[in-house]
């Protein structure tokens, strides 16, 4: 990672890409600079487990930091119990909560980790500053 480019403010904080390659880390973070995506999910188990008012730096899929965010809300939920209005904030293809089951459902999939009653961290953030 290029801290270079990262102001002195931030250098303490943790890291992380969005999604589990190259591409969907470039896709997403587009979406959180562009100001539409808004919110994320994880497995309740994974190590970037968040807190309100926690910042961190978002990596692009080359891991180079291209942005800071900053939790706003964390709330647990059940995969069948994410709302419209969470997968609206999530910005992914239409928007639609539809989509939303189906890209997570593969997300989680090709992860070996899909179940239709796993508990998920879902995260809602704010951008703070691009790089």
């Amino acid at each position: 990672m290029n801290l270079s480019v990262v102001p002195e403010r931030y250098q303490g904080l943790r890291s992380f890409a969005f999604g589990d390659g190259p591409d969907l880390a470039d896709e997403l973070l587009d979406l959180v600079i562009r100001g539409v995506k808004t919110a994320t999910c994880s497995t309740e188990d994974e190590p970037n487990t968040s807190t309100p008012g926690e910042r961190w730096i978002v990596l692009d899929g080359r891991g180079q930091p291209r942005c800071v965010i900053e939790s706003t809300e964390i709330a647990y939920r059940r995969f069948g119990e994410v709302d419209a209005a969470f997968a609206y904030e999530e910005g992914e293809g239409d928007r639609s909560l539809a989509y939303w089951r189906e890209a997570h459902r593969n997300y989680f999939g090709r992860q070996g980790r899909f179940r239709d009653d796993m508990m998920l961290m879902c995260e809602r953030f704010r951008l703070v500053e691009v790089f």
